[in-house]
């Protein structure tokens, strides 16, 4: 409050012992330690008045509000408490899976039109060029990865189609491919009849 130093104090104190006199001085410095605590008792119940002004108006809630915005620990501290509580409140038998089987409601949406082949690939080859400018190297190998391995499998399917589909030599007769095949030839029992 005030800056002063030991060497004033003894300034002032041999002024006052000069001036008041050595048999009032004890006197004088009652009085002024009682003037000194009716100031600080005035004080206290100053700011006392003002804290209950704050807390009817509310200024003390929004006070404490912005202190704990402005706070970077405290806010970290509270929202790594929301996480914990979401965690322990999770239950795995709640979230789990739900079948994949759709309800028949009787809803359903009518079928979206067949798009011709050269359309549906010409806008699959747009969209992933698109994709493709958008994303970063990694990606962009890992999709032409998925890519490769897509065209694998529709060529295994393929041939597996053309494995199920009829051939027109296998129309003809056991039999009659039997008589024309080279080397040595069981008899079946309709030959043997």
């Amino acid at each position: 409050m005030f800056d002063i130093g030991w060497m004033e104090l003894m300034v002032i104190g041999v002024v006052a012992l000069i001036v008041v006199g050595p048999k009032d001085l004890p006197e004088m410095f009652r009085q002024l330690g009682r003037f000194t605590a009716k100031l600080r008792q005035m004080g206290r119940e100053f700011s006392k008045a003002m804290e209950q002004a704050a807390k009817e108006s509310g200024v003390d809630e929004v006070r404490k509000d912005l202190k704990a915005v402005t706070n970077p620990a405290s806010t970290g501290v509270q929202s790594l408490k929301a996480a914990a509580d979401k965690f322990e409140k999770w239950d795995p038998v709640k979230n789990a899976a739900r079948p994949t089987t759709p309800l028949n409601t009787g809803l359903t949406p009518p079928p979206m039109p067949a798009t011709p082949a050269p359309v549906a690939k010409a806008v699959e080859a747009e969209v992933a060029q698109t994709i493709l400018k958008e994303v970063g190297p990694e990606t962009q190998a890992l999709r032409e990865k998925q890519a490769a391995r897509k065209a694998i499998m529709d060529e295994m399917n393929a041939k597996l189609k053309a494995l199920d589909e009829p051939r027109p030599e296998a129309s003809e007769s056991a039999t009659e491919a039997a008589k024309r095949a080279p080397g040595r030839k069981r008899k079946s029992k309709v030959d043997e009849e």
